[in-house]
């Protein structure tokens, strides 16, 4: 039978990368953004990848009114979930601007956090299916340097532990994935001065979601050393952290 696979946040270079690497292996893709007709170029370029397909879906991972009409709207409730919606923002607007503040926060946690609770509960009914949510190593602890984004991605890693525990005890057949991709080379990050070793490729997320997802793996880091860097900032004092500046 053919496997669908779901992209939210197709217009990051991270989601497409991912609906690249699941179109490698055979799965029909559902590309998912807001101006979802823009993409056609990249849906094009999916479907060549897949013997199954891909089609464009319009959604604002903002708009909550709308979640459950966008579910119900597909044309098959996909096998896998993968929820690439994101937005940084800039810390020192965020300082000040409480209506970017509130876009950042919204964007990476208030949105994809209700958007894959109604997929969860779409497909516990079924009894089958994988989330998968990339959230962010900026979430392990709060820097000043990012600590708006980094905030909500906490909360977002936060929300898919909770979901992952609750799919699993009522033994629905849902498993959940918490994607930690550390530093990528995308437009997100373009300019920044990025530690080679630390920060991968698009596509190298992409590959390890799709490995996650065949391992049915809880949390991955896309390069292991990240685990390690986590455990050393978790493990400063407070009083020294606060000094730092990482």
């Amino acid at each position: 039978m053919t496997k669908t696979v779901l992209v939210i946040g197709a217009r990051s270079d991270i989601g497409i990368a991912v609906a690249r690497a699941f179109a490698a292996k055979g799965y029909a893709v559902q590309l998912a953004a807001r101006n979802a007709a823009s993409l056609e170029n990249d849906r094009a370029d999916v479907a060549i990848r897949s013997s199954q397909g891909a089609s464009l879906h319009e959604i604002d991972a903002l708009d909550l009114a709308g979640l459950e009409a966008f579910v119900d709207a597909l044309p098959v409730l996909p096998d896998v979930v993968v929820c690439a919606v994101g937005y940084m923002g800039e810390q020192k607007r965020n300082e000040t601007d409480l209506t970017e503040m509130a876009t950042v926060l919204r964007s990476n946690f208030e949105g994809p956090a209700a958007l894959l609770g109604v997929l969860a509960n779409r497909m516990a009914a079924r009894g089958s299916g994988t989330l998968v949510g990339i959230s962010s190593v900026a979430g392990v602890r709060g820097r000043a340097a990012n600590y708006v984004y980094g905030s909500a991605k906490a909360g977002f890693s936060a929300f898919l532990s909770g979901l992952r525990n609750r799919l699993a005890k009522d033994k629905t057949g849902v498993h959940v994935v918490t994607v930690l991709p550390g530093f990528v080379y995308t437009q997100m990050t373009q300019g920044m001065d990025l530690p080679a070793k630390l920060t991968a490729q698009p596509k190298e997320v992409g590959d390890a979601i799709v490995k996650a997802v065949e391992k049915g793996r809880n949390v991955i880091y896309v390069r292991p050393i990240w685990q390690i860097v986590m455990l050393i900032i978790r493990h400063i004092p407070e009083f020294q952290f606060k000094k730092m500046s990482i």
